[in-house]
């Protein structure tokens, strides 16, 4: 069976562990940690970078830093995971959804505008497979309405935008390091801060709602309970892991985009012929090769492709539902329009991509692909 996905090892993993542990300090902000924060810090030029324990809590921290809260209106894409929105409604915010791009599933930046209300206080957006969306439309409206920007960049590690890495536009992002995306550590996340006024207190949420950073630094002779919080950091052993994927993130990258561009390369023909459409990566935005996709003609045929792989031994996947037609929102809303959310819903299928992906289970994978449309 070729699975959809597998994670990767560099091999220094347990060997980064286990000096955690000799260390004595396996709770969090220990020497990996800072290791990693301080990569991203420089790597990718955020004001401020913590770990969490997911990018679920990352933009949970988002929802607090930003004071959101049942005034307040949060503009979030409808075709992402669940925890982009999740994060705000636990906050009390209001929803409202955004429709995807008729050529990428990215939000339309086209009609963002129209969403936006007096009660509007935050645009999402979400990097769907690592491809930027397009930041400067998102910015200027923030500015001329004075709201907050959040890139969920989950899929987004080292992509780029006119040659900015995602991230380190909007006024705080989040990224995930869970075991599906380029750099892993199991779990494990990352909050990006680039807007200074919220750095002190994104430590304090990030510690239990505690100035107990400060405190460790010498700042202060004596901590306690100052504002909300929640016990966001993870464990050393968690950051040692990643530490581990960061120092060979080149490596990793490198051979994803080989494996993204022999697909596309390999099934352009298909797409050329009509049969189906192939991931489209916008003059302004790179390629981190987080996944790849295909887009086919209608659910009924995503649904025979993926069995016909299946039969192959090869296990390709769908991805997300709209937000707006679940039944969590639907509970207190009426079902909105959101055409083409729901058509990367029905039609979008993803192909096997993992750094150990050989030659030969690609071809096979391509073969397949091959056939079914013969």
């Amino acid at each position: 069976m070729i699975p959809f996905n597998k994670p990767f090892l560099t091999g220094k993993e347990t060997f980064y562990i286990e000096q955690a542990v000799q260390s004595g300090k396996i709770s969090g902000n220990g020497m990996f940690t800072q290791k990693c924060q301080t990569f991203f810090e420089t790597q990718y030029g955020f004001k401020k970078a913590l770990l969490t324990t997911s990018c679920t809590d990352a933009l949970e921290m988002c929802a607090l830093l930003i004071d959101c809260g049942p005034e307040d209106e949060i503009i979030v894409p409808s075709y992402t995971f669940v925890s982009t929105a999740l994060a705000f409604v636990r906050q009390g915010a209001k929803i409202v959804f955004a429709d995807s791009e008729t050529e990428n599933p990215n939000l339309d930046v086209s009609k963002l505008e129209s969403l936006i209300t007096p009660k509007t206080k935050a645009i999402v957006v979400v990097h769907y497979a690592g491809v930027a969306v397009d930041m400067d439309v998102v910015m200027q409206l923030a500015q001329k309405y004075n709201l907050v920007v959040i890139e969920d960049a989950a899929q987004a590690i080292d992509s780029y935008y006119k040659g900015k890495p995602l991230g380190s536009i909007g006024h705080l992002a989040a990224f995930s390091f869970h075991e599906t995306k380029n750099i892993i550590a199991g779990e494990g996340g990352l909050l990006a801060i680039n807007d200074e006024k919220y750095v002190e207190r994104a430590e304090i949420i990030w510690e239990k709602g505690t100035n107990r950073a400060s405190f460790f630094r010498g700042e202060i002779n004596k901590y306690g309970w100052v504002d909300t919080g929640s016990s966001f950091l993870p464990s050393e052993i968690i950051a040692a892991f990643l530490w581990a994927q960061l120092e060979n993130l080149s490596v990793i990258q490198n051979k994803r985009k080989t494996i993204w561009d022999t697909y596309f390369n390999a099934l352009q023909v298909l797409e050329q012929q009509g049969k189906l459409r192939l991931p489209q990566i916008p003059s302004y935005a790179s390629n981190n090769a987080h996944m790849f996709y295909l887009v086919c003609d209608s659910l009924a045929t995503r649904s025979a492709l993926i069995a016909h792989l299946k039969s192959k031994d090869i296990h390709a996947v769908f991805h997300y539902l709209s937000l707006n037609k679940s039944d969590f929102y639907l509970k207190d809303n009426v079902e909105e329009i959101l055409p083409n959310s729901d058509c990367f819903t029905d039609t979008l299928v993803r192909l096997p991509l993992y750094y150990d992906l050989n030659s030969k289970e690609q071809q096979k994978v391509i073969q397949a692909i091959k056939e079914f449309y013969a």
